[in-house]
């Protein structure tokens, strides 16, 4: 299993399958075709029904900057397409094609290039954990009577622990600008931001539960404009469920004081969550439906307020196992192809639902009866029996009752 570096990833939104990934494939085949005079990216799948919405034509064009690009949005998959995110890019030197690349953006701002090993920009190319599953995981950590912290660090050395601080700075930047703007987002749907007025709402009430909700989907919603107005987010484990776990962290460091420090430890255990995810199912929206995003993240989420709140590992383990039970079969369908309908609500309820989901925990861990990894793989055959219309291709669910709507 690769380091927890490769499910944060700093960047631009609004996505990261749609708009890292193939900016980071346009990078690499820019840099291999220095002398070409012409490039051609041809877009299928998710990547072509969606990638107009994403903004995947202008993230690959700012990449070879005032060379010819063209971007296809083809309507044809090819018969040997292996991820709903492929693409195809041509170079061509005195009208002649001179070198040719296929990619798939697995999710997360990854990519994988076909015919090489790895070749994420962003990502570690080698495993840095011998264990591939929470059980094992589980059972190292038990044999060795250590916590999941200091597994972390056994593994990945103390310096990630500085990348993490980065990571926190970042998040923590977001939620600040996020809740400045107001405005209406790009795109066409005309979204108004609402982060601002949600936080300066004045209540009625001094119910804790009421406050609460306001504090954290006010951040969550915060980060998550801020992704879909192209701001610089975290993926976490991508753009489009990028609002979930900062604001939750957030909301507990300002009415707890938890140190920098701790909340640090807090999202490498995250991180770890996220990556046994990456590696044993999928964070791609395109290939499982959003239940692969928003689930995953809000389990990630969970089992950071389980580390903050000094749970054991077995009640960390519950937390991110009912945060992500409770999100199998989520569909992805974006409104017109953009990251901002159901996209930005879902990451505040996400956030509302791991909080609840790690006070649970605290209660019924004796009681439970599914492990982490069980979930895990149903999460991922689901996601594959699920109807291609549901995994962003905006074809099915609230895009296409909007579309008709419109229409």
């Amino acid at each position: 299993m690769k380091s927890i570096r490769d499910i944060y990833k700093i960047g631009t939104g609004p996505s990261s399958s749609h708009t890292m990934g193939p900016a980071a494939a346009a990078e690499i085949f820019r840099e291999e075709n220095p002398n070409a005079d012409e490039i051609k990216a041809v877009l299928f799948g998710s990547l072509s029904k969606t990638g107009a919405g994403h903004g995947t034509d202008r993230a690959v064009k700012a990449v070879f900057g005032d060379k010819p690009c063209e971007v296809v949005f083809s309507k044809e998959d090819p018969a040997d397409m292996k991820h709903p995110n492929t693409m195809d890019f041509y170079a061509y030197k005195n009208s002649e094609e001179c070198a040719y690349m296929r990619v798939y953006s697995i999710g997360g701002g990854d990519i994988e290039i076909e015919g090489r090993d790895n070749a994420s920009s962003q990502s570690p190319d080698e495993d840095i954990y011998m264990e591939n599953s929470f059980a094992e995981i589980k059972e190292f950590c038990q044999f060795r009577y250590i916590d999941l912290v200091q597994y972390i660090s056994i593994n990945e050395g103390d310096e990630i622990w500085d990348y993490l601080a980065e990571v926190w700075s970042v998040m923590k930047k977001s939620i600040h600008t996020g809740l400045e703007k107001d405005g209406i987002l790009p795109g066409g749907l005309n979204i108004q931001r609402k982060a601002k007025f949600l936080m300066n709402q004045p209540l009625a009430t001094d119910h804790p539960e009421v406050m609460e909700c306001q504090e954290v989907c006010a951040y969550a919603y915060a980060v998550s404009e801020e992704n879909a107005d192209n701001g610089i987010v975290v993926t976490a484990p991508t753009c489009g469920s990028c609002g979930v776990l900062p604001s939750v962290l957030y909301y507990l460091q300002k009415k707890k004081g938890y140190e920098d420090g701790k909340i640090i430890r807090a999202l490498g255990v995250a991180g770890l969550f996220g990556e046994l995810a990456k590696k044993n199912a999928s964070v791609s929206g395109a290939e499982c439906g959003c239940q692969a995003e928003i689930g995953v993240a809000c389990s990630m989420t969970a089992a950071a307020a389980g580390v903050l709140f000094g749970y054991d590992i077995d009640q960390i383990e519950y937390a991110a196992e009912m945060a992500l039970e409770h999100h199998l079969g989520l569909t992805c369908d974006p409104i017109c192809g953009l990251v901002q309908i159901p996209c930005i609500e879902r990451n505040a309820v996400a956030a509302m639902r791991a909080i609840n989901s790690a006070n649970l925990a605290y209660f019924l861990t004796s009681t439970r009866r599914i492990s982490f990894d069980m979930v895990l793989k149903s999460m991922y055959q689901t996601g594959l029996d699920m109807n291609q219309r549901y995994r962003e291709t905006s074809e099915g669910g609230l895009a296409k009752a909007y579309s008709r709507r419109q229409s």
